[in-house]
């Protein structure tokens, strides 16, 4: 029986590989561990590398690991993504963040169903409900931030521009 992938936990370790990379004491560090000049001396660099659980101290790296970070990279960015993610569960609390959020995920909706037509309100629902689990706040940001227009009794709501 094989395990489904983790993608959110090997989404994470690309972005700490990444943000890993972005630091040139670390870029350096995790290149000499990997071109076998030995490991890093500085406990900075070291405790840093020490956290990429698929490089060895010696600079062997498990290939297997990267695969399955590849993979789920490889998924993210494809059409496939949406079926592998699961719903919003929260929205951020922060009323510009939210909003942003919101946006995002109205505009996919209408990118989805075609950017010119105009939703019902339960068809509106059934589409961003595939999205987040809180779908009237998504549904009120996204038309008090300008992304969503709503007809006047509430009724129709189309991607506004």
């Amino acid at each position: 029986m094989t395990t489904a992938p983790d993608h959110p936990a090997e989404l994470g370790r690309a972005r700490q590989l990444v943000a890993m990379l972005s630091a040139e004491k670390l870029r350096r560090g995790l290149g000499r561990l990997l071109t076998g000049d030995g490991p890093a001396e500085d406990p900075s660099v070291r405790g840093p590398l020490s956290r990429l659980d698929w490089l060895g101290e010696d600079g062997t790296a498990d290939v297997p690991a990267l695969r399955r970070i590849a993979d789920s990279l490889a998924l993210m960015r494809s059409d496939r993504a949406i079926l592998e993610v699961p719903r919003l569960d929260g929205i951020p609390v922060k009323t510009e963040e939210s909003r942003e959020v919101s946006g995002r995920i109205a505009r996919i909706v209408f990118e989805r169903v075609g950017s010119a037509r105009s939703l019902g309100e339960a068809e509106l629902n059934a589409a961003i409900a595939m999205f987040a689990a809180d779908v009237a706040l998504v549904r009120r940001d996204a038309v008090d931030s300008g992304v969503l227009e709503r007809s006047a009794d509430g009724a129709w709501y189309r991607l506004a521009g």
